[in-house]
């Protein structure tokens, strides 16, 4: 559906996407991560026709978005992180005004108008001015206008921006929802909901690719998955190079705690796991052990440990 080669965009000295290329397969859902000025925004304008590149080439559906544009934004539905909406149109009036720029006849916009109003669940306010709207419903009739001209490929760009947690609930179940007929590339810094949905995730930082795998793998490959958190009553001095010495150890870090409890972190290989063996020398050393807990790693500590500047 995609196919992006070395794909670079320039605002003076400035290299804001540096040679970036990814494939995006039919029916994918892709979360497209970064952190702020990462270049995330800048390719996805670029993919959208919206920006040039100044340099590499990128396909949609098989049409080249900047030698075909038109035939490329035909297959696109684009939703931006500040939707532009008309305030003061009526939400099935916008929509309808909306089907007409992007080339639907009158008959057909009507019946689009009507589906996406029922896939977007806008049927109880298709009728109010825009300007009334909550901001879950502003955002959905955001999606309503991507969907509108039956696009094979979505791109939303923060598209729970601003909601409250149960309206990112109910757009994350409409995106499920969407992709089971649209391919869906989106961009969020809410990655939890990424490792929801996402069958694979693309993390850009300083306008280079950092990753690109299902989340899954990626999980699988940090080293956070191996840290364990020990408390127990021991002389750190003592307690810390023991278990520094234990197989597959890279790291121990020890705290005081104010209930005189010292609590040790314990960094080792990822995919081993060191409890046993951390059992095994607090009760030789018969240190009372209160908590042993191994850290399961998320999305989160991907994206961190990718993007680290330290």
């Amino acid at each position: 559906m995609i196919e992006v080669n070395n794909l670079s965009k320039r605002y003076g000295r400035h290299l804001a996407v540096r040679d970036v290329s990814f494939a995006v397969a039919r029916g994918e859902i892709i979360g497209f991560l970064g952190p702020n000025g990462a270049g995330k925004t800048t390719t996805l304008r670029m993919l959208t026709g919206y920006l040039p590149p100044s340099s590499g080439s990128a396909t949609v559906a098989g049409f080249d978005i900047f030698r075909q544009s038109i035939e490329a934004r035909k297959r696109i539905g684009y939703m931006p992180e500040n939707v532009p909406l008309y305030d003061d149109m009526r939400v099935r009036e916008y929509l309808a005004f909306r089907a007409r720029i992007k080339g639907l006849s009158n008959g057909d916009a009507r019946r689009r108008v009507s589906h996406v109003i029922d896939t977007c669940g806008l049927e109880g306010v298709r009728r109010k001015m825009i300007k009334t709207l909550s901001k879950g419903y502003r955002q959905r009739v955001g999606l309503a206008d991507a969907l509108v001209h039956q696009p094979d490929l979505l791109i939303l760009d923060e598209p729970t921006n601003g909601l409250d947690p149960i309206q990112i609930r109910q757009i994350r179940e409409l995106i499920k929802h969407l992709a089971l007929n649209h391919t869906v590339l989106i961009s969020t810094h809410i990655l939890s909901e990424v490792e929801m949905i996402a069958s694979r995730v693309i993390i850009i930082d300083g306008g280079k690719i950092k990753a690109a795998d299902t989340p899954q793998n990626l999980i699988s490959e940090m080293r956070a998955a191996g840290r364990v958190q020990v408390e127990m009553q021991a002389p750190a001095d003592v307690a810390t190079p023991l278990l520094a010495e234990l197989p597959y150890v890279k790291k121990v870090s020890s705290q005081e705690m104010e209930d005189g409890w010292i609590r040790f972190m314990v960094w080792a290989d990822s995919g081993t796991d060191t409890r046993e063996s951390l059992y095994a020398v607090a009760a030789h050393n018969h240190w009372p052990l209160r908590s042993l807990f191994r850290h399961e790693a998320t999305l989160e500590d991907v994206f961190v440990e990718l993007t680290r500047k330290d």
